[in-house]
């Protein structure tokens, strides 16, 4: 049976800290993820799933059918937004999702050129 330390009486289940669920990380050593960064599951042909850990899976599970922003995944599994950002690195590096991030800075079009659309569009 398990420890009943780790179990309420109201059977919510294991209460784990969510830096036990990064292994003490708190930001992800090769990706960084913005809360609008879209995940989705790549195909179990592609990669090959491994045994993942609960969350993990759930992520999986999450952005199975559509694109999901990280914010939206902490959300739906009630994690810190930190400890997703860390999982959806590890399932990068594993190769098990596909993200699309959003625009840096510098893709940002001018002040210059949305003023001049601005004029266009009244000029109609």
């Amino acid at each position: 049976m398990p420890d009943p330390r780790w179990f309420d009486d109201e059977e919510a289940g294991r209460h784990v800290r969510p830096y036990a669920i990064t292994g003490g990380r708190t930001r992800h050593s090769r990706h960084a993820f913005a809360l609008i960064t879209l995940v989705v599951t790549r195909s179990p042909d592609e990669t090959g799933y491994e045994p993942l850990e609960p969350e993990s899976a759930e992520i999986l599970d999450v952005c199975r059918d559509r694109a999901v922003a990280v914010a939206e995944i902490a959300a739906h599994l009630d994690l810190p937004v930190s400890v997703v950002k860390v999982l959806c690195g590890d399932l990068l590096n594993a190769s098990m999702i596909l993200v699309q991030s959003p625009p840096a800075e510098t893709d940002k079009p001018s002040v210059e050129l949305i003023e001049r659309v601005m004029d266009g569009i009244r000029q109609l």
